[in-house]
């Protein structure tokens, strides 16, 4: 299933009211169509093969035969083609009329389902010429075929399981496709006939993306459009394909073209969400009968798709939209300033000490800082901001850290650690000109030490600078800048941390928000070696371990769904189609082989704030040994 992925569609026909044998030809072209662009599963509107306003027209025993001859000639019509297609039709069953959908497959009809709820007011009078189907018959005849009849009946496909609904059944209390997702159906698929009126538009997407996350699955929606009666109400033709509380896809409002709406679902997502909320597992053993589910096997075509139709944003920590960019990063500031926040209540300790760089970790959190010294009401001076240049320091960043301080307003301190690491370099006998780890890291538990001495001499604690990213990676120096009393960043990605910078500098006066984008753009580097010889820096981090854009995408969906290295793999290529497949697979190596080896150091994570869905804190999200091996994952990586 292409890593997990299914090609779902919602179409929109141009039909005739009456018309059976026009509208089953609108829909045998939209099968066709459905086809040829690889589509596995595609769903029509309510009652589309007579068109769902014919009013009394339903009492006409010419009308109910007729849709049935006429979809006894849309299975001949689409018996070459293979994607599962539901169909909407009234159905004729012990005197009652049904509104039904039909699932058929090359020619074959493979279940039928009944609506439950009937809308009955306002300008709905469907109880006129329909009974509900939760008392019908479990099994019915059609184009003479004894089928499965309700909506106890789901099919299934290796990891896809769907149910199917129908319009009026999503707007009541408790829909059908929430039992059905409770009883294991990952894909609900709705008929529908939902006229248009004012704001309800809006309410009704609100409805099929709450209702989607409410299941954990995916909702494909199919309204009927073009050629409906307008007597006395219009419809739009809304296809809307949603998954786990985001819209994937939508169609064209008010339009007379027929709409094939196209979305790639992933499967997998949406499992692994499912077995990791176990208060779904629980809601569904509480609320479910499995004896009267029945469960329908069929196969699905198969394809292999080198491109999917779904965009997979390459940052998936940061919104993809710039309209959302804004309300983002306000929330995840506030959960950084309101952590830190209670941590100066409960200490009482109103001074912060921090190391300030110049580089983008620690601008974040002296911004952090100061914010939260102004909610609190306390004096920025407060707070103060330490310096310490080394061997590898360069103007730029330098230069950069002293006037940021000065622009915030915070106490300035200065203390060069180069004649300190000498010393030490004497006192362990290590060569001073041999630049390794020992060289690096002495630079960076220098400055902690420093810190922590400070904080002890201000009576004030230290706040941490680190990311998310620099924990993933084990990018910290052990019992150096990997301590801190509080770590205002340890929930943020190195991708994030740039956006939130920019965000602040925008809110900024000028002199400032010039000091804070050049540091934006200036090249991470823990500035341990020393530069090149035009003093610019010659340690970046990206040319060592790799793109950090690469690894947040890595970091993102190895721990929020945990998925598979070969189905990272496959989204990165999506995500990432300016890079050759042996760079990414190099890199993912990279990050499987660190993250791994690194546990140990976020084993003794330093408190802070959780601020998304990703987290490594050994006390919340991720409990992992400190020895755990990586054999698994390097293999599969190996073998791609």
């Amino acid at each position: 299933m292409n890593e997990g992925f299914i090609r779902v569609a919602a179409a929109v026909p141009n039909v005739k009211v009456g018309d059976c044998f026009y509208n089953v030809k609108q829909i045998a072209n939209q099968i066709k169509q459905a086809d040829k662009q690889k589509v596995q599963i595609a769903c029509f509107p309510e009652l589309c093969i007579t068109a769902y306003t014919c009013g009394d027209l339903f009492h006409q025993r010419i009308l109910i035969d007729e849709a049935k001859n006429a979809l006894a000639l849309l299975l001949a019509e689409t018996q070459t083609t293979k994607v599962v297609a539901i169909i909407g039709l009234p159905v004729l069953q012990n005197n009652c009329l049904y509104n039904a959908a039909v699932v058929v497959q090359s020619g074959n009809i493979l279940l039928a389902v009944p609506k439950t709820h009937l809308p009955n007011y306002g300008e709905f009078y469907e109880k006129r010429w329909f009974t509900s189907g939760i008392n019908a018959q479990p099994v019915v005849n059609i184009c003479g075929k004894s089928l499965p009849f309700g909506t106890q009946a789901l099919l299934r496909c290796g990891e896809l399981i769907f149910g199917i609904e129908i319009c009026e059944d999503l707007w009541v209390t408790v829909p059908p496709s929430s039992y059905q997702a409770l009883n294991g159906a990952n894909v609900i698929f709705n008929l529908s006939a939902s006229n248009e009126l004012i704001g309800k538009n809006s309410y009704l997407k609100k409805l099929i993306i709450q209702q989607s996350a409410r299941c954990i699955a995916a909702y494909v929606y199919s309204s009927a459009g073009a050629g409906e009666s307008t007597q006395d109400i219009v419809f739009a033709g809304n296809a809307l394909i949603a998954e786990n509380g985001e819209m994937l896809a939508e169609s064209k409002r008010f339009t007379f073209d027929e709409q094939l709406v196209t979305a790639d679902i992933d499967l997998q997502k949406l499992n692994i969400d499912r077995l990791k909320h176990g208060s779904f597992t629980d809601n569904a053993i509480n609320m479910t009968n499995k004896n009267t589910v029945q469960i329908i096997d069929i196969n699905l075509p198969k394809y292999q798709y080198k491109k999917l139709i779904r965009k997979i944003y390459h940052l998936p920590f940061v919104p993809a939209r710039n309209e959302d960019r804004d309300e983002r990063c306000e929330e995840i500031f506030s959960i950084q300033i309101g952590g830190l926040a209670k941590r100066i209540i409960h200490t009482n300790l109103q001074r912060l000490i921090l190391g300030i760089s110049g580089g983008l970790d620690s601008t974040l959190a002296l911004l952090v800082c100061i914010k939260t010294f102004d909610k609190l009401g306390i004096s920025r001076r407060q707070i103060t901001g330490i310096t310490m240049p080394g061997f590898g320091t360069t103007d730029r960043t330098y230069t950069n850290a002293l006037n940021l301080m000065k622009s915030l307003g915070v106490t300035i301190r200065e203390i060069d650690i180069t004649k300190a690491c000498e010393q030490h370099f004497k006192d362990i006998n290590h060569n001073p000109e041999n630049h390794d780890t020992t060289y690096e890291n002495i630079q960076a538990r220098e400055r902690t030490q420093i810190l922590m001495d400070a904080a002890n001499q201000e009576n004030g604690f230290v706040a941490g600078t680190g990311d998310l990213s620099e924990l993933a990676l084990g990018w910290t120096t052990y019992n150096g800048d990997h301590m801190s009393m509080y770590g205002v960043n340890s929930g943020i990605p190195k991708t994030l941390v740039r956006h939130l910078v920019v965000w602040i500098a925008e809110q900024m006066d000028e002199k400032t928000k010039s000091i804070l984008i050049d540091i934006t753009k200036t090249p991470v580097s823990p500035e341990l070696l020393p530069a090149d010889e035009k003093g610019n820096i010659l340690q970046k981090t990206e040319d060592l371990i790799g793109s950090y854009e690469l690894h947040d995408f890595f970091l993102y969906y190895t721990l929020r769904y945990g998925f598979r290295p070969s189905k990272i793999f496959f989204l990165a290529q999506q995500a990432f189609e300016n890079l050759q497949a042996g760079e990414i697979k190099k890199w993912m190596r990279i990050f499987y082989q660190r993250f791994f080896a690194q546990q140990f150091k976020r084993s003794c994570l330093p408190d802070g704030p959780k601020v998304g869905s990703v987290n490594l804190s050994p006390r919340g999200d991720w409990r992992m040994p400190s020895d755990a091996s990586a054999a698994l994952w390097l293999k599969e990586i190996d073998e791609m």
